[in-house]
């Protein structure tokens, strides 16, 4: 197995920053109605910047690892950087090629985080 494929289920075995941030500034929960993978994102905010992100969730091992690589890379990075993250950088994030069919559980995460982000007002 090649280092990244052991760092993706490093996070899915122990996922980093889980659990539900008391008196969150923002939230949001988003569901992969194909696949059934389930994560719910809560953030404490400082301004436009991101201080803290927590989630909890249950899915496959892209899904579960992709949110908790999120959970460290996002911290301390805008509301508007964060909006404009894309796939590739996720896949960066991640380290290997997602295939087609787990595009949905690889963004889950990240579509949880910018919704959030999108509802979060100052």
């Amino acid at each position: 197995m090649d280092l990244y494929a052991q760092n993706i289920l490093d996070h899915y075995k122990h996922p980093h920053h889980q659990g539900v941030i008391a008196h969150a500034d923002a939230h949001y929960h988003e569901v992969n109605d194909t696949c059934g993978d389930d994560i719910a994102v809560s953030l404490k905010m400082t301004g436009l910047k991101i201080k803290e992100i927590k989630f909890v969730g249950e899915g496959c091992a892209i899904s579960q690892a992709a949110i908790s690589i999120l959970s460290e890379e996002l911290v301390g990075k805008t509301k508007a950087e964060v909006l404009t993250y894309e796939f590739k950088n996720l896949e960066k994030s991640l380290g290997i090629k997602i295939s087609e069919r787990r595009y949905k559980c690889a963004l889950l995460g990240l579509w949880a985080i910018q919704h959030a982000l999108e509802k979060y007002k100052i």
